[in-house]
């Protein structure tokens, strides 16, 4: 069983940083893609962005590209999110996820294809 335990939420002012972390249990953390995805105050839950299992590939939302980078170290087994300038709408609580498939080097954007979720932290942006 894989357990996956973000932390790093809070709340920030506009403009500010987090740095998520998201500490995954487990030998085969780095043979999988790992995802963050967000889920606001009545919205749907959306894809953020994404590391491939060797973190040589790399896939964001239009709507952070440019503000966010994620970031894996295989070693600690942990996956990182790093939110620069950070807006009001980008208040939600996000969820790292496991990429189902081994060793894949697909489309990283699905949410279904990923198969364990943490239970999330809040972000919370003020104007």
């Amino acid at each position: 069983q894989v357990q996956l335990v973000e932390s790093g939420g809070g709340l920030v002012q506009a403009g500010g940083s987090l740095r998520l972390s998201c500490a995954a249990s487990g030998r085969t953390f780095s043979s999988y893609a790992m995802g963050w995805f967000r889920q606001g105050p009545g919205k749907e839950r959306e894809f953020v962005a994404a590391v491939s299992w060797s973190g040589g590939t790399t896939s964001y939302a239009d709507s952070v590209k440019g503000r966010f980078t994620i970031s894996r170290d295989n070693l600690k087994n942990t996956v990182y999110l790093q939110m620069n300038s950070l807006k009001p709408e980008d208040t939600a609580v996000y969820y790292c996820a496991r990429h189902r498939n081994l060793w894949y080097s697909g489309d990283l954007k699905v949410a279904n294809e990923y198969d364990y979720w943490g239970q999330g932290t809040q972000v919370t942006v003020s104007s």
